[in-house]
Order: structure tokens, then sequence, then C-alpha cells
């Protein structure tokens, strides 16, 4: 097991609890069109780039309307919900456990910068404990996940190996993105996704609250774990 330096998080479904924000835009959209959004096509889209997503979601659904027309629906859509968007269970007491103890940490998300911010935007304390942000519309990422450019990215940019990163995702893309980085990944499935589908991940934990620092040679939690 190599030494982990860096902390890198996925966003979505993983710190704040917004895959069920996007779950209920997606199903709205689908609706005006007679068409039902279920589990099976959310997981084919989670943790990709908004269009990536929008392509795999018109195509399944067979949708009568362009990438744009989807975006644009969207956005409009998840203006007032992203600002009501609340921690996960954990994130907040491991991103903080690891910043007193000094570890470089990062987020890297398919997100754009825009709805990114409009997250975050009641958390602004949290996020000055993030080394560094990288979003989907960086201009140096060429390719979004699964494709490794995020997190090669966001490696260089901490100055760590990515061999010394630990990823934790709650995506398939995601997983596979880290992986191919070359980086050490914890999957955080969401309640009703395939287990099976995560099986290239190092470690899979149902929820932060279960993940076990030392097992990565990691500074351990206090026995006090209520956030």
């Amino acid at each position: 097991m190599s030494l982990i330096t860096h902390i890198i998080y996925d966003c979505d479904g993983l710190l704040l609890d917004t895959e069920r924000l996007n779950r209920q835009v997606n199903q709205t959209i689908a609706s005006r069109y007679g068409k039902v959004f279920d589990e099976t096509v959310h997981r084919q889209i989670i943790g990709r780039t908004a269009s990536d997503s929008a392509q795999i979601l018109i195509n399944r659904l067979d949708l009568p309307i362009t990438i744009d027309d989807y975006l644009q629906q969207r956005y409009e859509l998840v203006t007032d919900l992203y600002p009501t968007a609340q921690p996960l269970p954990g994130a907040k007491i491991l991103t903080e456990h690891f910043a007193a103890h000094g570890i470089p940490q990062a987020i890297a998300t398919s997100s754009i910068r825009q709805r990114f911010d409009q997250k975050f935007i009641r958390h602004q304390s949290w996020m000055r404990l993030f080394a560094c942000i990288v979003t989907g519309d960086d201009e140096a990422i060429k390719y979004g996940k699964p494709a490794p450019d995020t997190f090669l990215v966001t490696a260089e940019r901490l100055g760590a190996d990515p061999i010394n990163c630990l990823v934790f995702e709650d995506s398939p893309a995601g997983v596979i993105a880290a992986k191919k980085a070359g980086m050490a990944v914890v999957a955080v499935p969401a309640k009703d996704s395939d287990s099976t589908i995560f099986q290239l991940a190092d470690s899979i934990v149902n929820s932060l609250l279960e993940f076990d620092p030392t097992h990565w040679r990691l500074p351990p939690l206090s026995p006090a774990r209520d956030k």
C-alpha cells in the first residue's frame, strides 16, 4: 500500500446531498415529454459532466430535445435547488479531521464552476478546508470522468504524485477515472446502487461515517462521530 499524502473528493452524492436534487430535476424534465426517469438511467449518468449526462438521458428516454435544450431547462430548475444542498453524513467530520492533521485535500467534480458555487454558497467556511477545487469546465480538462483528466489535473495542482492520492467517489464513472489516474479509491455507493459495479475500488463503504483512516495509515478519528 502506497503512502497516502493527499485526499481528493468528488462532490455530488459524496460530500453534498445533491443527487436527490438531480433526480428531482431529471424527473421533472422527463415528465414534460411523457417519459419516466428511473434509477437505471440515473446510474448511467451519475458522476458525468452535464453535457455527457444530457446526451445519455436524451438517448435513453428518446427525448425530442437537444443537449442545449436540456441544459437550459436544467439550469432553470437547479438555480433554486442547489443552494439548499446539505452535507452528507460524515463529510464534514472527515474533512475537518484531515485538515486538523495538515493533510492537503481537494475536490474534483464534474460540475461546472457556476453550479459548484451554487451548491456551496451556504458552506463557505467548509470550502476553505480544500487546497484546490477542480470543476468540470476547467480548461485543463480535455475529457470528463470516466477519463482520468479531472484527477490528474487535481493531483498536479496539489503538487502530489497520483500514487499518493486517495480518492473518495460515489459513482462508477468516478471510480474508473481515479483508477485510470493511478490513484487509490474508496467507493461510497448510494444506498440503492448495485455494489458489484464498484469492484474496481480498493475499498467500499456504505457511508463516510464507516471510513477507517487507520487502514490507510492515516491519523485515527476520535470516537465521537456525529456529523
